[in-house]
């Protein structure tokens, strides 16, 4: 094994703390991914590595690796760019994690266009609305809806996707069409929040230029996106649901829109990618294209 994918391995299990996780995710026995740790140390004459029965964590010769190496096979894989042939192919595997919606509807049935573009390339396609961890978990790029934590990663932003207030005829015909924030009193909202057990913010809407929140009962919460949409589908309460999303269901009849004067604020779109200087070839150009792909339904 050549020293450039000695280092890869080094990363891999560096990033994941843990020998089976990176094995698994690089597709190769966990002795040769071992064995691989031992020549690097022995070939840099340092350990790199403090191995306990529960946990893998770098010393400091091997965080200091880290460091450069990110760069070293960033720089490396230019290279091979630069005097390939004129119009090199893109090689390499991808992993990518997107929400569970947006993946479904927009990017998975426009993803056969790009891999014909590229077909030397292949993709790990993660969805789902749990906010994955892309260093420990092995991604190259995810893409957030929502604000974003202060964080290493770096943020490219997308654009904004507007929300709107919709409930089903069912429910409508039931409580009555809302027109005010005290009609709010007497109707049902179906919850989302990221975890189970954390407190939902309630019905939001934008005021004045403020974001507001107005704290209303329900009978059910949900923790990803098609819960929610269906949710709303079968008539358990008012929903806040992306425009582009319920589009669909305005249009058929299924939904029914109310209260554009207390729509909540627009959420951020973000594609977010490691923090290192350079970014592999195969990845900007999938988040390019991914960009592309999401510009019409972004405001």
């Amino acid at each position: 094994m050549n020293k450039l994918d000695l280092l890869r391995i080094f990363l891999r299990v560096t990033e994941l703390s843990s020998f089976t996780q990176a094995a698994e995710s690089l597709g190769l026995p966990k002795a040769n991914v071992s064995d691989s740790i031992r020549a690097l140390e022995d070939l840099l004459g340092t350990r790199l590595l403090h191995r306990t029965t529960r946990k893998v964590q770098a010393t400091q010769d091997g965080l200091a690796l880290y460091e450069r190496a990110h760069g070293l096979l960033a720089e490396m894989e230019q290279l091979e760019a630069m005097f390939a042939q004129r119009e090199p192919q893109l090689t390499g595997k991808l992993r990518v994690d997107l929400p569970t919606l947006i993946a479904r509807r927009t990017v998975v049935p426009q993803l056969g266009s790009f891999l014909a573009a590229h077909p030397l390339l292949e993709i790990e396609v993660s969805s789902t609305d749990r906010r994955v961890d892309l260093v420990r978990e092995g991604f190259d790029c995810v893409l957030r809806v929502g604000g974003l934590q202060d964080s290493s990663l770096i943020a490219r932003p997308l654009g904004e996707m507007p929300l709107i207030n919709c409930a089903s005829p069912a429910y409508l015909s039931r409580y009555g069409v809302p027109h005010t924030l005290a009609d709010l009193e007497h109707h049902r909202l179906v919850h989302y929040v990221q975890v189970l057990g954390a407190r939902s913010p309630g019905f939001e809407y934008r005021e004045n230029g403020v974001d507001c929140q107005l704290t209303m009962a329900g009978s059910v919460t949900v923790n990803n996106a098609e819960a929610y949409e269906a949710a709303a589908l079968g008539g358990l309460g008012i929903v806040q649901a992306p425009a582009t999303g319920a589009r669909r269901h305005l249009d058929s009849g299924e939904l029914v829109a109310f209260m554009p004067d207390f729509a909540a604020a627009p959420m951020p779109v973000s594609l977010l990618y490691a923090s290192r200087r350079h970014v592999p070839e195969r990845v900007r150009v999938f988040m390019d294209w991914l960009a592309t792909v999401l510009a019409s339904t972004l405001a």
